[in-house]
């Protein structure tokens, strides 16, 4: 990797992922986490302030850019919940089948090399009865917005250090063969539309 994706782009990325409406997401769906989780892309640890610690007891995060796993240094020794890092990819998890009660995506497929192997193995990984607790940005379902998404694509990948806008998110969900229990598809407030659309949900295996 060059220069810009050892140190800059990296620490671009967390600034955005660290907004405060980005934050008041995360809030919505990570607290509904319980027992031994698994967070995919667990990079600078920007999820572990809203774990319940009375639900949860134990966060494995997964991540293979140890750049950003040293940003969230900081956030680990403060955590209110045991946390261990592996440094693996998404797409062959360093887990036993059926070890995991809730899986944590955020803000993560849009940048994991496949996304459809990393669902597979986030439903190999989970236990009979398991949650995907997802907060995701990707392709709008405004044809319109998705136009624009799909020219920015190329440049918002080098800036965001492989971040991708026009991954369909509960598309995926479901190709992976899991059913959406809960989904909410939306814009965040005052952002722009084509780097803006979320999908917050939990996806349970179907």
């Amino acid at each position: 990797m060059g220069f810009y994706e050892r140190h800059i782009g990296p620490r671009f990325v967390r600034c955005l992922c660290a907004m405060a409406d980005i934050s008041a997401e995360r809030e919505k769906i990570v607290p509904r986490a319980t027992g031994t989780v698994l967070e995919i892309g667990f990079g600078p640890g920007l999820n572990l302030p809203f774990y319940d610690p009375a639900q949860v007891s134990r966060v494995i995060g997964v991540d293979p850019n140890e750049t950003f796993l040293k940003l969230g240094e900081a956030q680990q020794r403060v955590a209110k919940v045991p946390v261990e890092i592996r440094r693996a990819s998404a797409e062959s998890l360093p887990l036993d089948d059926a070890s995991v009660d809730t899986t944590v995506i955020t803000y993560t497929l849009c940048s994991v090399h496949d996304p459809m192997r990393c669902l597979s193995e986030v439903r190999r990984v989970l236990r009979p009865g398991g949650q995907a607790l997802f907060l995701e940005h990707g392709l709008s379902n405004d044809a319109k917005v998705a136009v624009w998404q799909y020219r920015l694509n190329p440049l918002w990948r080098t800036l965001a250090v492989g971040c991708n806008l026009i991954r369909p998110v509960a598309g995926s969900f479901r190709a992976a063969g899991f059913a959406l229990a809960e989904l909410e598809e939306y814009y965040l407030p005052r952002t722009p539309k084509s780097v803006g659309f979320l999908s917050r949900g939990i996806a349970v295996v179907s």
